[in-house]
């Protein structure tokens, strides 16, 4: 699976599949079972064969916010933790049983030296993540909260299936509340809209 997610982006030789595939380790976690908590250094770029993860962050008051989310096919770290070796800002936790395949730093760093259009893949990715971030930011001045759920739900169908309201609800920046009402109006739309923002 990786190495197909991999060659859809970057050509590999089968030394380089191989020497690639030697560098990953593979993890498996337990739903609640963290990846990452905030304070740690985080060690791997990981990415997911199978299962769902979120990333979050505690604010000093015991606020949850939800930042990113990743399921199959899909990688996840705290980057900046990652690559610059300080203590993490977020939380990483799965919230189902899943498998990744991880890649610590250095391994990463030596890849780049020996096959260097790894350098390109990850400047893909990373850029992939620019644009996804770019466009959440724009979206959240832009758009309504109702808007961004609607969009949100069409980009990602099995969402609701994997996250729970709550998680959803803070990652698009409204309440549970609000959230709840905005799905009660999406199944009767004769109701007159909600203005919410």
């Amino acid at each position: 699976m990786i190495l197909g997610h991999v060659q859809r982006r970057i050509a590999l030789t089968p030394a380089e599949q191989d020497h690639f595939v030697s560098l990953l380790k593979i993890r498996r976690l337990l739903p609640r079972q963290y990846l990452v908590q905030q304070g740690d250094i985080c060690r791997y770029e990981n990415y997911v064969c199978k299962g769902f993860l979120r990333s979050f962050y505690v604010d000093e008051k015991g606020n949850d916010h939800t930042l990113h989310f990743a399921m199959e096919d899909w990688w996840i770290t705290d980057s900046t933790s990652y690559h610059l070796q300080v203590p993490a800002t977020r939380n990483i936790v799965a919230l189902e049983s899943s498998v990744l395949l991880q890649i610590e730093k250095d391994d990463l760093e030596q890849l780049y030296r020996d096959i260097p259009v790894f350098e390109r893949f990850w400047r893909i990715l990373e850029q992939k993540s620019g644009i996804a971030q770019d466009q959440r930011i724009l979206n959240a001045i832009s758009m309504t909260g109702a808007e961004r759920y609607e969009a949100l739900i069409a980009r990602y169908p099995t969402l609701e299936q994997r996250m729970p309201q709550r998680h959803i609800a803070s990652y698009l920046g409204i309440t549970p509340v609000f959230l709840s009402q905005i799905r009660k109006q999406a199944t009767r739309p004769d109701a007159p809209g909600i203005k919410q923002v």
